[in-house]
């Protein structure tokens, strides 16, 4: 009896003294990724003077707050051009991939599993070759330095991973409720429209969240396609304060934190639509 008894209470303890060692390794590990974020957020309240200090501050002893007022004062414009451009690809993106995926996943064209396989292949393409490309196309059209120019360039980088995600996710839509919409009356695009795209809420938001952060990033394209025009996004808003002789390192940083908030209050906000959108395939209620 006393065997049985205590043998529960050996396997607790076993079980916490097995666990302790990962929970400490996943503080450790998280910690070492997060520091970066912590550095830059120690930067951009460091005075120019306490820059090259060695050793560094590890805590802004005599913090200032000019590099956020430089971002008030020259990063404002350029934060709204990414924001436009961001919501401009996410629209794109989303009408040109979510029909898409419905057809390769419910309407079977045929050659679908070719064209599957080259939305993959696009994804490989190096950004620097559609760049040029694009550079090209756009020197005769005259949409250099356009934002319509960069909403495009930068849909072409979500739209093959999007597809994918659409023909992944629609695939699991039960072929019953397709059916009765059939015999309600509803043609393909009735059907899309108000069954499909409805069902796939999940993989809505997890294209919108991952095109907007290819765009909002985007530097390949915006600095080959707008370099120099009226309207640059932010992050040629931040490469204009790297030169040869002059690197205001508490503006660039408070620019790039101030740039992190939006991708970061999208992405908690979204989480959990996105985990249950890249388990793409799974029947939905």
């Amino acid at each position: 009896m006393t065997s049985l008894t205590t043998a529960p209470s050996t396997r607790r303890r076993r079980r916490g003294q097995a666990t302790w060692w990962k929970t400490a390794t996943g503080l450790l590990l998280t910690t070492v990724m997060l520091f970066p974020v912590y550095w830059m957020l120690n930067v951009s309240f460091t005075r120019d003077q306490d820059m090259r200090k060695s050793p560094p501050d590890w805590f802004p002893v005599h913090g200032t707050l000019d590099g956020y007022r430089a971002v008030l004062d020259q990063q404002l414009p350029y934060l709204a051009t990414s924001l436009v451009i961001g919501l401009g690809t996410v629209v794109l993106t989303v009408a040109l991939s979510a029909p898409a995926g419905y057809a390769l996943a419910k309407l079977r064209p045929r050659g679908g599993g070719v064209i599957g396989f080259l939305f993959l292949v696009a994804q490989m393409i190096p950004g620097i070759i559609m760049a040029m490309g694009f550079y090209a196309i756009y020197l005769s059209l005259g949409l250099l330095q356009s934002v319509p120019g960069l909403i495009v360039a930068d849909s072409t980088l979500a739209v093959p991973f999007a597809v994918l995600i659409f023909t992944a996710f629609m695939s699991g839509i039960p072929g019953e409720l397709l059916q009765a919409a059939k015999t309600d009356g509803a043609g393909a695009l009735r059907t899309f429209w108000s069954v499909v795209l409805p069902m796939s809420r999940n993989a809505v938001v997890t294209v919108s969240l991952f095109a907007f952060l290819w765009s909002w990033s985007d530097f390949v394209f915006a600095s080959t396609l707008a370099n120099g025009g009226a309207h640059e996004p932010i992050t040629l808003g931040i490469y204009q304060y790297i030169g040869n002789n002059n690197q205001e390192w508490n503006a660039i940083m408070a620019t790039a934190v101030v740039a992190s908030l939006p991708a970061t209050v999208i992405l908690v906000l979204a989480q959990r639509y996105v985990a249950a959108g890249v388990t793409a395939g799974a029947v939905k209620d």
